[in-house]
């Protein structure tokens, strides 16, 4: 029979995924507010108040954390918009404009996480590459489900028109970002619009 080792009523295992989240949480910080090329080891691991040692019992590298990284922030949109889409009430297009509308506002609203999702995932490694290419697969899908809900099989056949709609909205995202929000977030969302309803049947 094997004894789990308990610290403070938590077992080590508890207690290595709050370091690990601890790390991610910083990571998100450190990479939005001075760039992933900029951090080391070293600063992510004092933002997250945790020795080097923990990094490297969480993760092989600096890449594997911004993936990590990258997922949480992500995910964590993804989610947000996918509830948007969801529990609107209105039509296609004012489903669609609900969704990037709030694309965009949390954009503006969380700058630091705009940062790591939009700019320094690109150009990093080929993991990282493969990470930002299925979010933006899963952005894609949510805007065709958006805007063509009963689309069914189309969805497939719709993929490199998908993967332009996205590429297309995420460039408006970063010269928007670029122009220190510039523009309305009412009046980007009806910029990106033009664009995704390409999509629609």
């Amino acid at each position: 029979m094997v004894t789990v080792r308990q610290y403070g009523g938590h077992s080590a295992e508890e207690r290595r995924l709050v370091r690990r989240e601890r790390l991610v949480e910083a990571a998100i910080r450190v990479y939005g507010e001075i760039g992933y090329r900029n951090a080391t080891v070293k600063a992510v691991c004092e933002a997250a108040e945790l020795t080097e040692r923990y990094f490297y019992e969480s993760f092989e590298g600096s890449e594997a954390l911004l993936i990590a990284a990258f997922e949480t922030v992500s995910h964590r949109l993804i989610e947000c918009l996918d509830r948007i889409r969801a529990e609107h009430a209105g039509g296609a297009d004012e489903r669609c404009h609900a969704v990037l509308r709030t694309y965009f506002q949390a954009l503006k609203d969380d700058p630091v996480a705009a940062r790591l999702f939009v700019v320094e995932i690109s150009r990093v490694g080929p993991a990282v590459d493969e990470s930002g290419a299925a979010l933006l697969r899963e952005f894609g899908e949510l805007l065709s489900r958006t805007l063509a809900p009963n689309a069914g099989a189309r969805l497939k056949k719709a993929e490199l028109v998908r993967a332009g709609v996205v590429g297309a909205v995420l460039e408006i995202a970063k010269v928007w970002i670029r122009s220190g929000y510039a523009k309305s977030v009412d009046a980007v969302a009806s910029e990106a619009m033009k664009i995704c309803r390409v999509l629609a049947p």
